[in-house]
This record gives C-alpha cells, sequence and structure tokens, in this order.
C-alpha cells in the first residue's frame, strides 16, 4: 500500500495552503503546458488518478467529457473533493493505485497529475492503465522531474558565484526517497527519466511528447518568485497513446 501522507492532519494543513490548491487550476503554473497535450473531451470517458481536490476531474467535464472517474487514496482529499461537486458524473473514490485494478476498455482518456513519484511500481501501473484504456486512447500525466526528486538532500544551494543551484546527485541510484515536506518522512520514488519512458512503452503506449516545464516569460512577469524554476526542472509533463 501506498504511504498515505495526504491523510496526515499537518501534512493536509500546509498542502492546503498551496496556491495550487487555493487557487484551483490558475495557481498551478504547468496547467496550461499539460492542456496542450489533451485530445479533444467531447464525449469521452475519463479516468483521473490522483485526483486530489477534484480540479481537474471537474475541468474534465466542464470541458466535454461524459463522465468522470476520480480516485485517490486520501479520505480527505475524496471528501473534499465531494463537497465541491455538484455533477452527479463525476464519481469520487478512495484508491490505492498501487494495488488497483480497472476494467478493461472502460476509459477513453488518462490523467494524472503530481501522483505518480509516489508509485514504487509504476511498471504495474502503466499496464493497469493501458488495458483500462481503448484503443488510440491518450494518457497525459505530469510527476516531479528526476532532476528535481534525485539528490539525498533537494534544495538550493549557493555556488561559487552566489548563484541558487539544485543540487543532483545519485541520480542514477532509483528507489525510495524521503523528505521533510509539511511532514517528516515523506515517501517518494526517484526514477530516471529513460526509466518511466520505457515504463510506458514496454505497457504499450507510444510517447506523442515530451515537456521538461519551465515558466514562460510571461509568467515570470505575472509572479516573479517563478523565475528559480528556470535554474532546474521540477516538473516532466508526458503525453502517451494507447
Amino acid at each position: 500500500m501506498a504511504q498515505n501522507i495526504y491523510d496526515n492532519p499537518d501534512f493536509l494543513s500546509g498542502y492546503s495552503q498551496l496556491p495550487r490548491q487555493v487557487h484551483g487550476l490558475d495557481g498551478a503554473p504547468e496547467w496550461p503546458a499539460l492542456r496542450a497535450m489533451f485530445p479533444e473531451m467531447e464525449g469521452k470517458r475519463a479516468i483521473d488518478l490522483g485526483c486530489g481536490f477534484g480540479w481537474v476531474s471537474r475541468w474534465l467535464r466542464e470541458n466535454g467529457a461524459g463522465t468522470v472517474l476520480g480516485l485517490d487514496l486520501s479520505e480527505s482529499m475524496i471528501a473534499r473533493a465531494r463537497l465541491a461537486t455538484a455533477d452527479r458524473t463525476i464519481d469520487y473514490r478512495i484508491a490505492d493505485l498501487e494495488t488497483i485494478e480497472l476494467p478493461e476498455a472502460a476509459f477513453d482518456f488518462a490523467f494524472s497529475s503530481l501522483t505518480f513519484h509516489y508509485i514504487r511500481d509504476f511498471d504495474r501501473l502503466a499496464r493497469t492503465i493501458h488495458r483500462a484504456l481503448t484503443a488510440g486512447s491518450h494518457f497525459v500525466f505530469s510527476i516531479e522531474h528526476p532532476v528535481f526528486m534525485a539528490a539525498t538532500h533537494p534544495g538550493w544551494i549557493a555556488d561559487e558565484d552566489g548563484r541558487k543551484t539544485w543540487p543532483v546527485n545519485r541520480y542514477a541510484i532509483e528507489g525510495e526517497r524521503r523528505t521533510d515536506w509539511f511532514a517528516k518522512g515523506v515517501v517518494k520514488y526517484h526514477r530516471k527519466i529513460a526509466t518511466t519512458l520505457n515504463a510506458l512503452i514496454r505497457a504499450g503506449f507510444s510517447i506523442e511528447a515530451v515537456d521538461e516545464f519551465a515558466p514562460s516569460a510571461q509568467q515570470i512577469s505575472e509572479k516573479p518568485a517563478l523565475e528559480e524554476e528556470l535554474e532546474r526542472p521540477m516538473m516532466l509533463l508526458v503525453s502517451s497513446r494507447r
């Protein structure tokens, strides 16, 4: 079973204050780049893996999806998603993505935002999602970039010129990483870019687009704090097709 850190009260309290949770998709700077990877949604049966508070699940319905299934391990997240959603064609369920089984060919689009770096066995999950999608369907997701999460002690350091620098060590040593983020001992799983993409290929997906997100000049102008994201990639965005 995956670690259910999102039901830790201290973690949930801090996490709920993030701009992307306060302002929804408007507070997620990578959202325009992710959205550009989406196919036409009209009538699609969509699944949102690690749906959190349901921001994307609701967006999918508002933009034409016929039905949406939102899955998350956290009871607190699912409860908040249900409270914020009046649409009965969105079904939120508690589920562990480490062990989940999905019906074959039940969905026409699969999405996940910043969830799969919590999953130990991504190969298994990729195969499960592949079986659950109809032929030609898209699978789009974001994860923390392997450069961002590889280091033993991730965090900004200053180089000899005083420039903010992100350490990259243990990159080729894949596996568990523990960090203190809103709570102590948050468990994530580092994989190289190649490992993630090859897992998709082995499962039967074709890779359509890959983006190592960086904010645009306009985004930085509107939110100057985003400028530090130019120093290292924080997120990896992937579009694949069954």
